[in-house]
């Protein structure tokens, strides 16, 4: 067996930062109170490494971009069948499926809740920009429809997860931590994740654009304020 980079550090940090934060939402949801203005920064948060994520899916390193698990449908039908063949490094034609589904899925409920309102003191930064009615309909849209979109998803992913570790014998965890993927040693010349410091240093200036774009948006004052 050998090690190969796969999963380059912006990208593996960037998905541990959403695990924290789609947490972090849930409990100062359940807080209520005080604790729905934390509910609301993590939302940005969330906005502005959703953000990022879809300008590395572009930019980033081979199996950071869209394209390297981007699978036709005839593809994703063979993988479930058992007769693509062996895959060796990034997503699987499954796993792609799971990865764009979660992304639709936050991307939904966080511009959801910049819409929303509790009916008593807070509300979206963007509520005050649509109507009273409008952002209700959106608010029972965030948390009775694309909540529970969201939590089936993740709980799909969680046992998917768990059934290649104890099934397949896996881990798809591990690699995620330290960025390497274990293949067989005859396996021929892969190509490695570029995970340098200049990629590295790119990923920061495009979160820290995409984190100014989020905060402009979120307190951009109404139209007939100018």
């Amino acid at each position: 067996m050998k090690k190969v980079r796969v999963w380059d550090l912006p990208l593996r940090l960037f998905h541990w930062a959403l695990v924290v934060l789609l947490v972090a939402a849930f409990v100062t949801q359940q807080i209520g109170g005080n604790a729905m203005e934390w509910h609301f920064r993590v939302g940005y948060a969330v906005l502005a490494l959703l953000a990022f994520r879809f300008v590395w899916g572009f930019v980033g390193p081979r199996y950071a971009r869209f394209s390297s698990f981007l699978y036709r449908p005839s593809s994703i039908l063979g993988y479930l069948r058992g007769s693509s063949g062996k895959h060796v490094l990034g997503h699987n034609p499954l796993g792609s499926l799971s990865v764009f589904a979660l992304l639709a899925a936050v991307l939904m409920q966080a511009l959801s809740g910049m819409f929303s309102n509790d009916d008593i003191a807070s509300e979206g930064p963007l509520a005050r920009f649509i109507s009273k009615e409008l952002s209700d309909r959106i608010t029972g849209f965030h948390m009775d429809v694309s909540f529970w979109i969201l939590v089936a998803l993740v709980v799909l992913h969680l046992l998917a997860i768990a059934w290649y570790a104890f099934v397949k014998r896996r881990n798809l965890v591990g690699p995620m931590l330290t960025g390497d993927q274990a293949i067989e040693s005859d396996s021929g010349e892969v190509e490695a994740a570029d995970d340098s410091w200049k990629t590295r240093l790119l990923a920061l200036a495009i979160l820290a654009l995409c984190a100014g774009a989020v905060a402009y948006l979120v307190t951009r004052p109404p139209a007939y304020m100018y």
